[in-house]
């Protein structure tokens, strides 16, 4: 089967609060999954694109769901590896009614994904596919992800496929903050389409304003750039044209978690069907104004009918 994007990460089982406050004080959960890469290949698969997930996940009955969701959602798994030796990660996320940002705590050390490697890529399955997904997160999880998650990128490079990167910065899994920077940086090197946000870009780049992050990065060889601002919207960048594309009101937000995937779904789905950067980054505007909606990371991503309904 050919595919349209692959991505990697690591998928965990997410225990949701059922009531709000802080997590030790929290009685009922509810389970589901994460994963920032996990989020936009659901997203990307509602909208009837064919994508492949890379990872690993244990032998246990976390992995076991995880796989079967991916089943579920249409996600091709066939380069998805089972470890007998260490278990799935997990994260817990606390209930915010107020719309501010939830509590996370993650269970993740030494988990099944962080021992994936750059020997179990399989060049042809990676090459085949015409757009390569990367975020910032599976490259700071362990040494040998990051090592696996340039060689995919390299792959992709060399074989002429598109590459998106949204940063998603996850400063925890990190010696330093330098590193950091410099890590996700020279990833955004390979790639074409740079998705950061407004505080993450600033972080990154030292530039203040979203034309100077949309700037340092088509200096690098970015061909395009797009500036999640929040409610404000989003400014895109080429080297040819630039422009504010502004943000989708909500009458109220469940959860923040997940904007930004559901954001990249939009962008790169609509630059892989053709649509112009500004009517890609709209439609990113508008997914992640409905993922914010809903309680669960990937319950507001929407499939084809759901998008052209909210988007008539």
């Amino acid at each position: 089967m050919e595919l349209d994007v692959i991505t990697a990460g690591e998928a965990m089982v997410l225990f949701a609060a059922q009531q709000p406050g802080p997590l030790d004080a929290v009685r009922t959960f509810a389970r589901t999954t994460a994963g920032a890469e996990l989020n936009v290949a659901i997203g990307l698969a509602r909208l009837g694109l064919r994508v492949g997930y890379l990872s690993r996940l244990g032998s246990d009955s976390f992995g076991r769901s995880l796989a079967a969701t991916l089943d579920r959602e249409g996600i091709d798994r066939r380069h998805l590896a089972i470890d007998n030796d260490h278990a799935t990660g997990f994260m817990l996320k606390s209930r915010s009614d107020d719309g501010s940002d939830p509590q996370i705590e993650y269970f993740r050390h030494d988990s099944a994904a962080s021992h994936m490697h750059a020997g179990e890529l399989d060049r042809a399955y990676c090459a085949a596919a015409r757009h390569l997904h990367l975020t910032g997160i599976y490259v700071g999880v362990s040494p040998s992800t990051r090592e696996m998650i340039f060689e995919l990128a390299a792959t992709a490079r060399q074989t002429g496929k598109s590459i998106s990167f949204d940063p998603n910065l996850r400063p925890a899994l990190w010696r330093s903050q330098g590193e950091m920077v410099d890590c996700l940086n020279r990833l955004s090197s390979f790639s074409d389409w740079v998705l950061p946000g407004l505080a993450e870009g600033q972080l990154l780049t030292g530039r203040d304003s979203a034309s100077g992050i949309a700037d340092f990065y088509l200096e690098r060889g970015a061909k395009c750039v797009v500036v999640k601002l929040g409610p404000d919207g989003a400014y895109f960048a080429t080297a040819n044209e630039n422009g504010l594309v502004p943000g989708v009101s909500v009458s109220r937000i469940v959860d923040t978690v997940g904007a930004g995937d559901g954001f990249a779904v939009g962008v790169v789905s609509g630059l892989l069907e053709g649509l112009t950067l500004a009517a890609a980054t709209a439609r990113g505007n508008t997914i992640g104004a409905r993922v914010v909606q809903f309680p669960g990371d990937s319950d507001g991503l929407p499939t084809r009918d759901e998008l052209n309904a909210i988007s008539a």
